[in-house]
């Protein structure tokens, strides 16, 4: 199925990216939600005012729901499963917890033509190409915001990866969210994303063995062929 973004064109990052590497942060063990939401709040802030440069930061939550800005009551399931969070990202109800690597993205649009569909595009690029490299076949698909696998039996297709930003002066937070091995039986409290008529899946459920370490060191090398050089935070 044809979609909105040109893969065709490489994802360029410019000589400016190249001096300013983005930082690169991981958090161990699980990260409360509403501290995380607290601390990209007070980066925006200093990303915005120039005090600080961009930020990659990766976590795993707890078990949580969070209803971004088009979420709808009835797609809450199971209200009382787990703790449920309104977030000013864009997108419906979804799913975080352990198992499952979120990456904010911090970053600057204005350094990179103040495009939030470019920008969208270029974080399911990041995660397709992250898939390739333990030979997924990631796909998009037009008017189902994430990054979609088919499944092996060819009955269908399911969601492995989640897409979800907020825009506050050119600068963004949230991002997304890959499914490396998270107790699947989690999502079953929503309707992820809205989407009801497809399933979710994993790399584990996809038989594919990884730690969150490997996956951390496919999602840095192939974030920096979409936006540029990182650097330890």
């Amino acid at each position: 199925m044809a979609d909105s973004c040109d893969i065709s064109q490489p994802a360029a990052t410019g000589e400016d990216l190249q001096k300013q590497p983005i930082r690169w942060r991981i958090s161990p063990g699980l990260t409360d939600y509403t501290d995380a939401v607290a601390f990209m709040e007070q980066e925006v802030a200093s990303i915005r005012a120039q005090d600080t440069d961009e930020l990659v930061w990766l976590v795993e939550h707890p078990p949580i729901y969070t209803a971004g800005t088009s979420a709808r009551p009835q797609d809450l399931l199971d209200p009382g499963r787990f703790p449920v969070h309104q977030t000013g990202r864009g997108g419906q109800y979804t799913y975080h917890g352990p198992g499952q690597r979120v990456a904010y993205a911090m970053l600057d649009l204005k350094r990179r033509g103040s495009d939030i569909r470019k920008f969208v595009c270029d974080l399911e690029r990041w995660i397709i190409e992250t898939l390739g490299h333990f030979n997924i076949t990631g796909e998009r698909r037009e008017g189902r915001v994430g990054i979609w696998v088919r499944r092996p039996d060819n009955s269908g297709e399911d969601k492995i990866a989640a897409v979800g930003i907020r825009v506050r002066h050119w600068v963004s937070f949230h991002g997304i969210s890959l499914n490396l091995a998270p107790d699947l039986s989690h999502f079953d409290g929503i309707v992820p994303c809205g989407i009801a008529e497809h399933g979710v899946t994993s790399l584990a459920q996809l038989g594919i063995v990884a730690s969150m370490g490997e996956l951390d060191t496919a999602l840095r090398a192939n974030f920096e062929q979409v936006f540029g050089p990182t650097v330890e935070a």
